[in-house]
């Protein structure tokens, strides 16, 4: 299986929502909330992201955001779940992320979710609640840059 990681571009917005809107977890109430327009201003306006791609169909994304610094999304289809890509995705977003800025960024998941474990596992600290229920998250850049310590 050839993997392939790079910043995401104008053209994979249409597959950025199909992979947006096949998972499990998290999941949106309504499909249209999220709208190309809106992928398109954070990825060029307010932030970047990052796909990644298995033999030319993209099956997972990452989006930072500068202005609320706040992880926009981080998704990989359903189909290929458990092959590392999330975390790849995850660092990458992250190394860009903290090489821009040193505020913290935060991020909200629902509770009970394996997005949960894996920020968990990951470093993030609960910082409370945010949304409808949803946990609150937050990296720091020091617990960042400390991570494999």
């Amino acid at each position: 299986m050839n993997t392939l990681i790079r910043e995401a571009r104008q053209e994979d917005i249409a597959q950025i929502q199909i992979v947006r809107n096949s998972v499990k977890e998290n999941t949106l109430s309504d499909p249209g909330l999220v709208t190309d327009k809106d992928c398109e201003e954070f990825l060029f306006q307010r932030g970047k992201g990052w796909i990644c791609e298995i033999e030319d169909q993209i099956v997972g994304f990452s989006i930072a955001d500068l202005k609320e610094n706040n992880i926009w999304a981080l998704f990989v289809h359903s189909d290929f779940e458990n092959h590392g890509i999330g975390r790849k995705l995850h660092d990458i977003m992250l190394d860009w992320y903290f090489e821009q800025n040193k505020d913290s960024v935060w991020l909200s998941t629902s509770p009970g979710t394996r997005a949960e474990i894996f920020y968990r596992k990951s470093g993030w600290k609960e910082v409370g609640t945010h949304g409808k229920g949803e946990i609150k998250f937050e990296m720091t850049s020091e617990n960042w840059k400390n991570k494999e310590l």
